[in-house]
């Protein structure tokens, strides 16, 4: 066999396989945002417990995972790129300029995912106030865009917080905004997942005393170094209550239908 032959088929036998990643972007407010990634800041000297549950999506993209998200996309391994910001509406989220430096770095085949809503309900910060007119066309405005370079977008309602309870279970909180997610996701033929629902369905389940005293940002004066004083805080979450939402999250994208 000539010396020649041997070499390249041993060359071509040893080239590695070149394993696709897919970058999944997390793009919207506090209770989704990576605080231990917050402009240098000493996470567990100054903001522990509180979570995203962007901060904890990253071990639901493990390799066996990935199997139950082949009808999404085909990957070898995902990178969550969590962008989401505190105190952020689409409106802000697009004006401070963070939008912009995500689509610099969108390529073809990754991933966006879009949850605002708590910060553009707030009519009493007209700093991050936006109505359901202008909530919706932001929305249509990272769909189209995501789609222009070639990434999958998916919407997501806001994520519930923990009131109003009545007869045990947690009511809608979030007005019409969950709607208008749905409503865009129907218009542009955009997949979403209805946290609002999923969240309200499992924290119901759990009872209100376990998720106060669990999920949420509620614990007495001395409990917590950064919290001298306490906390009443039923939006934000304690680990627990980011990790519970990461896997409902997980869940929705498992019953997403087949993408092509």
């Amino acid at each position: 066999m000539p010396l020649l032959f041997v070499l390249l088929v041993g060359t071509v036998a040893f080239t590695p396989v070149k394993k696709k990643i897919v970058r999944i972007y997390l793009i919207g407010d506090s209770t989704m945002a990576d605080y231990s990634d917050y402009d240098g800041e000493d996470y567990l000297n100054k903001r522990y417990p509180i979570m995203g549950w962007g901060q904890v999506f990253q071990p639901f993209m493990r390799k066996d995972s990935l199997a139950q998200l082949k009808h999404l996309f085909k990957a070898d391994s995902v990178q969550v790129l969590d962008k989401a910001r505190g105190g952020r509406s689409t409106r802000t989220f697009f004006e401070e300029g963070r939008w912009a430096k995500v689509t610099k770095e969108l390529k073809k085949g990754d991933v966006v995912m879009i949850q605002f809503g708590h910060n553009d309900a707030a009519e009493n910060k007209p700093e991050r106030y936006v109505n359901i007119q202008g909530y919706k066309e932001y929305l249509r405005l990272y769909v189209n865009q995501a789609r222009e370079k070639g990434a999958l977008p998916i919407l997501l309602t806001p994520v519930t917080r923990n009131y109003p309870w009545k007869d045990g279970k947690i009511g809608n909180v979030h007005g019409k905004y969950p709607q208008a997610v749905k409503d865009v996701a129907k218009e542009l033929n955009v997949l979403v997942i209805d946290l609002q629902q999923l969240s309200i369905d499992s924290f119901s389940a759990k009872g209100q005393d376990y998720v106060t005293n669990n999920y949420f940002m509620n614990f007495p004066a001395g409990q917590y170094k950064n919290y001298p004083e306490g906390q009443n805080d039923n939006t934000h979450f304690l680990p627990a209550g980011a990790q519970e939402v990461a896997r409902l999250v997980f869940q929705g994208m498992k019953t997403l239908p087949k993408q092509q």
